[in-house]
């Protein structure tokens, strides 16, 4: 669901009155969290966190005129998710996050890939959020993306001999 705005201001305005309050704490935990060089955004139509063209000019390999994303929370039919991009890219960090979840919340874990989801507003584990945000710098983010997307070039054989060799 592409969020109500153009802005992030705009976005943390216009949201259900039943969720703005825990919403807007998310935004304000992951802010005072993120490591210097990511900054709040729109991203894909919704409210992310990014590395910006300034840092990283490629962009995101899938369409390069946005910026390389990290996290994001967005408000669903059914749930306030949390998406963070570094769980996904980094079995480790994952694991750490799934061991830590439980100490934080008496709710089962629903999750996919990289989208935690939370039915419930009060459920949201804010201090975990912000700890998960604090693991991982600008530059261990572009340096895990890039191992795992960026396109890997071929190496040129300086050999000006064929195939087998025997030419």
């Amino acid at each position: 669901m592409k969020a109500a705005g153009n802005t992030v201001e705009e976005i943390l305005h216009n949201l259900p009155e039943d969720r703005k309050a825990a919403f807007n704490q998310l935004h304000a935990v992951i802010v005072k969290n993120l490591p210097k060089g990511f900054e709040a955004a729109i991203s894909y139509g919704g409210l992310g966190y990014v590395v910006p063209h300034r840092l990283y000019p490629d962009g995101y390999h899938c369409k390069p005129s946005e910026p390389l994303p990290f996290a994001g929370i967005a408000s669903q039919k059914g749930s306030i998710n949390f998406y963070h991009m570094g769980m996904y890219a980094d079995p480790a960090l994952l694991q750490w996050f799934q061991a830590e979840y439980p100490k934080h919340s008496s709710r089962k874990l629903d999750m996919g890939k990289s989208c935690v989801r939370f039915k419930k507003p009060e459920d949201i584990p804010y201090a975990l959020i912000g700890e998960l945000i604090q693991k991982v710098s600008v530059a261990q983010w572009i340096a895990t993306y890039e191992a795992a997307y960026k396109p890997k070039t071929k190496k040129r054989s300086d050999n000006k001999q064929g195939a087998t060799g025997n030419e």
